[in-house]
């Protein structure tokens, strides 16, 4: 008797590799029991479906779309400048952080222009209008729905010439044409291709808002995010007043770009110069204390960098590290003790990018070890002082990047003395400030006068 096609598909949940049968672990990406069982689709054509034509690719025309703008500046950097018609984009955050408090803001602005449909699977609608009334959210062509049936929404935003669909939250949503319960890897990857051919088929642009995991990742499948032409992350502490969107992937843009907001009780507004509110209450005098000009995307940011180093207690000294690489710092660490012959194997170390940064770039390494000798020396750096700098593991200063672009961001926040490596020598800057370079990690100990007051 002929053996019986399986009607089941193993799916993994980080990479989306697909098997015939369970395994404990993907034999891709080597993670323990994420696969999940999903329903195998029938493999019918679907009725009305084009046939295939092959075109010359200097045959094919490009529509020229114009973004569409969200009236808020610091949430279309990350976008690349808008969002572009037919796009599918995900929102994704920690519980609280604010997500559908910008997502309705954003809403807002878009109703100006456009039809929007804001459906919520996890408030009715009188709970929207309060958020909304409380947020000072209105506008004529924004409507709303309460539902959780993805089927039904796809078809009442077609009724109702929905140009922009925003979903909160896409955990909610679930379609009886597939297995499991709302929520599950197989309701949330079948609800996304729901949407995303909605999306692609009818040029509407679709705003979905999902939650994260423990581990900062957004729950259901991996899948999820490769489907999506967008992903943004919204970061920051909850009981901070700043958020930090940062896209992680974008089909039509940039991945180096932020938003920065501030939370108010009125809701979040974007911050036009976000390196005075990351210095803003920086003591000054404070021995340990830094400031470190990172570039993301197009502009540059100025962020306080605090080491405190402390005796240990202990027979193995702590190493703590927030906003920075821990390896990273680790590895400078070992590369000052070296060269600088400073002893930190007897000290507990605390680095903290302050109001809650996260830098992930190499440039961060000469700021850090110059609040390192800072903190061990207790001599503080200089109010009007500020280095830029990555330091390879021999102790010498190598090239960085977007040199005259920070240099200028210094210049604009009050900084008069800049120390950059010997290999971005000669700069273009013709700016005020004074600019000193170091060939090596020792150069530190040679330009104590300038660093150190």
């Amino acid at each position: 008797m002929a053996k019986s096609k399986s009607s089941t598909v193993y799916i993994c949940n980080e990479c989306g590799a697909e098997s015939s049968k369970w395994m404990g672990r993907c034999s891709a990406c080597g993670t323990w029991n994420s696969m999940v069982e999903f329903a195998a689709a029938p493999a019918s054509k679907s009725a009305g479906s084009k046939p295939a034509v092959i075109k010359k690719l200097a045959q094919v025309e490009i529509k020229e779309n114009v973004r569409i703008s969200t009236g808020i500046a610091e949430f279309d950097r990350p976008l690349g400048g808008g969002i572009v018609p037919g796009s599918l984009i995900l929102v994704g955050g920690d519980p609280g952080i604010g997500k559908s408090t910008l997502v309705l803001q954003a809403a807002e602005g878009l109703a100006s222009g456009k039809n929007v449909l804001y459906v919520s699977g996890e408030e009715s609608e009188s709970q929207i209008k309060m958020r909304a009334d409380r947020l000072g959210v209105s506008g004529e062509n924004l409507f709303f729905l309460s539902h959780t049936d993805i089927d039904e929404i796809i078809a009442a935003a077609k009724n109702a010439d929905t140009e922009i669909l925003i979903i909160d939250s896409v955990q909610t949503m679930q379609s009886l044409s597939s297995s499991g319960y709302a929520g599950s890897a197989s309701q949330i990857r079948n609800c996304c291709m729901l949407l995303m051919e909605f999306a692609k088929t009818n040029n509407v642009s679709v705003i979905i808002i999902g939650h994260v995991t423990k581990d900062g990742a957004i729950a259901g499948p991996k899948i999820l995010e490769h489907m999506v032409d967008s992903v943004l992350y919204f970061e920051g502490e909850r009981m901070q007043t700043y958020r930090i969107l940062r896209a992680v992937k974008n089909r039509f843009g940039s991945t180096n770009e932020i938003g920065v907001f501030e939370m108010h009780e009125d809701g979040l507004s974007g911050v036009e110069n976000p390196s005075h509110m990351m210095l803003s209450g920086r003591k000054t005098g404070a021995a340990g204390s830094a400031a470190l000009c990172a570039v993301e995307g197009t502009r540059a940011i100025l962020a306080e960098l605090q080491v405190l180093v402390t005796p240990t207690v202990f027979g193995t000294p702590r190493r703590m590290c927030a906003g920075l690489d821990y390896n990273r710092m680790v590895m400078l660490l070992a590369v000052i003790e070296k060269n600088l012959d400073i002893s930190l194997g007897n000290k507990d170390i605390y680095i903290n990018v302050a109001g809650g940064m996260k830098v992930g770039e190499t440039a961060a390494d000469l700021p850090l070890a110059v609040a390192i000798v800072s903190a061990v020396k207790d001599k503080p750096v200089k109010p009007g002082v500020a280095a830029i700098g990555e330091i390879g593991l021999t102790g010498e200063m190598r090239f960085a990047s977007h040199i005259d672009k920070r240099l200028a961001e210094l210049e604009k926040m009050g900084f008069t003395d800049c120390i950059v490596p010997k290999a971005n020598s000669p700069l273009h800057y013709n700016g005020k400030i004074n600019v000193h370079f170091a060939d090596t990690i020792g150069d530190i100990s040679k330009l104590g006068s300038v660093l150190y007051g």
